[in-house]
């Protein structure tokens, strides 16, 4: 276990965060009233502290501990419920009002600058289970490698803050981010964020409870690390980076209800026939890896037995597998014989993978410029809604995504379904429609 730390100068990476604090209305050297509790004043001593690895007691950080600890303590009664963000400076400097993102929900900023996965663990109790949190959003781990923490220890005190959150409430959601890219010279080379973000991975596997999200293929440059077109620091996102992960979490913390949803009030075009009535799964069917010649008929049900596909807000949602990885298929009941036009939109997490089935195709759809094939569409709009459109003519279908071109003739059969393929990741799919043609 690395030795407990003392006071130390400000490391470079952090001195303009900690000035922004103070410009946001931190007061590091404030002391805590008579009548708050000493839980709020991190320990001298690692004696008897869970976890393991660093926690940081750089005099500035004990101030900044007590300083926002101690707000946050005359705050639990209106921040009850509410979705909380758990994590460090980048958590932080989404400020109270998360920058606008999330219009409408209720949440809960629990970042403090510079604080270590094992720092979170001893706050955690306090600071973000006390509230009875509607969800929670994770993301941390990188100050612990500036501080020389192996990968094995920041992945196992993420787990820990896990179980001590299903321990409170076993059906409390959790959406884990992964770490995002920083650099070398931050002492946060590429090499050591990817072994934390595997270690990560293995440990939520299976776990239901837990999304995982691709936050640091999301943001990595060429050589895995961060872009400063995005982190002018390498270490802290600009607003084009708390852009990008808004983003990235928003279709997730929509299908879990967590932040509100804009209503759709899309009709199909004259001559168009909904696939999908948006609000169940009529006229659809269930077919699961490990039997995918049977189908199970899905009709006034709003999820499949596993849940694995769910009707959330108009959406036919493809979540993500407990598992990282599981290949399943929802299709039509009918079938579409003759030519067509199917016009439908979609939304992909990072990297996240499912495709579409003409009849018994499939035609790729992914998060494209992740996960490919078609890196190089200019029109994609990644973690929002994009439209593909598919013309079947004589055998042969014309693929499109935002009018790009995707297949120029795809051979299909004479007849057959409509189907949705789930892999990895999240996809959501709307607005599924069809029109006959001569």
């Amino acid at each position: 276990m690395i030795a407990p730390l003392t006071s130390a100068p400000l490391p470079r990476s952090i001195v303009a965060v900690v000035a922004g604090l103070l410009v946001m209305g931190g007061r590091p050297g404030a002391a805590l009233r008579a009548d708050e509790p000493a839980a709020l004043v991190l320990p001298e001593s690692d004696e008897g502290l869970p976890g393991v690895g660093p926690i940081r007691r750089y005099d500035w950080f004990k101030n900044l501990w007590k300083e926002r600890r101690g707000t946050w303590a005359a705050r639990k009664a209106t921040d009850a419920r509410a979705l909380v963000f758990l994590g460090d400076s980048i958590t932080q400097g989404f400020g109270d009002d998360f920058k606008g993102a999330f219009p409408g929900a209720k949440l809960a900023n629990r970042g403090i600058s510079g604080d270590t996965t094992r720092g979170m663990l001893l706050r955690l109790a306090d600071d973000v289970l006390a509230l009875d949190p509607a969800g929670v959003v994770m993301l941390m781990g990188t100050n612990d490698l500036e501080e020389g923490a192996e990968p094995e220890a920041i992945a196992a005190n993420v787990r820990a803050i896990i179980d001590r959150i299903e321990a409170r409430n076993p059906r409390t959601p959790i959406v884990v981010c992964q770490v995002f890219p920083s650099a070398a010279d931050k002492k946060r080379p590429a090499e050591k964020i990817k072994q934390v973000n595997a270690l990560v991975a293995a440990a939520v596997k299976n776990d239901p409870r837990v999304r995982l999200v691709d936050t640091w293929t999301l943001f990595a440059g060429p050589t895995g690390d961060a872009k400063p077109e995005e982190f002018p620091d390498l270490l802290h996102p600009n607003d084009a980076g708390y852009a990008k992960w808004v983003a990235a979490i928003r279709p997730v913390l929509e299908t879990l209800d967590l932040v509100p949803v804009p209503a759709d009030d899309f009709q199909p075009e004259a001559g168009f026939e909904p696939l999908f009535n948006g609000r169940d799964l009529s006229g659809w069917g269930y077919r699961e890896q490990k039997s995918l010649d049977r189908q199970l008929d899905l009709d006034g049900r709003t999820s499949s037995p596993d849940g694995r596909y769910v009707v959330r807000h108009g959406r036919i949602v493809v979540t993500t597998p407990p598992e990282g990885r599981r290949v399943e298929q929802l299709w039509t009941t009918r079938e579409l014989p003759g030519n067509f036009i199917l016009k439908l939109e979609f939304r992909a997490t990072p990297t996240a993978d499912s495709g579409v089935f003409i009849r018994a195709p499939q035609l790729q759809c992914r998060d494209y410029l992740l996960a490919g094939p078609y890196k190089q569409l200019q029109h994609y709009k990644p973690q929002d809604w994009n439209e593909l459109i598919v013309t079947v003519i004589d055998g042969k279908a014309l693929c499109r995504c935002n009018d790009e071109l995707l297949e120029l003739a795809l051979p299909v059969p004479a007849t057959g379904p409509i189907g949705l393929e789930g892999d990895s990741g999240q996809l959501e799919y709307r607005r599924i429609r069809f029109t006959k043609l001569p």
